[in-house]
């Protein structure tokens, strides 16, 4: 199950730019998959959970947004949504040249933590 790759890659992401930024905990992760992305989205969910244990991200809530696909065709610019199983052939002139214009994502697009209190003195710490 290669969720359980993605889910490492992205936890490891995040954890990466939080702990230098002093987060404490992260809320959510908001990821773009897209329909050609040969991701299920309960896999990924399910891994992306065991991957935040012990981690600065446990607990966080991951969030998919579907990208659908969509494809150009090169001759007429026909654009036409790809669905699955892909139709890669021009539905208006039947053209083979197409340009895929959406639906491969898998990008991590928001992440919401928060920071560690910053202590301000008081005036009798000063």
């Amino acid at each position: 199950m290669h969720e359980m790759s993605i889910a490492l890659a992205v936890v490891e992401q995040v954890e990466s730019a939080a702990r230098p930024a002093g987060a404490t905990t992260v809320n959510s992760v908001r990821l773009q998959v897209g329909e050609l992305a040969g991701v299920v989205p309960d896999a990924l969910a399910f891994s992306f959970e065991l991957a935040c244990a012990g981690t600065v991200l446990e607990g966080a809530q991951l969030v998919t947004e579907p990208v659908p696909a969509r494809a150009r065709c090169g001759p007429c610019a026909d654009t036409w949504p790809v669905g699955m199983p892909p139709q890669l052939s021009c539905p208006g002139c039947g053209g083979a040249t197409t340009e895929l214009l959406s639906g491969r994502e898998l990008q991590i697009v928001r992440v919401c933590w928060n920071d560690a209190p910053v202590h301000v003195p008081i005036p009798e710490e000063r």
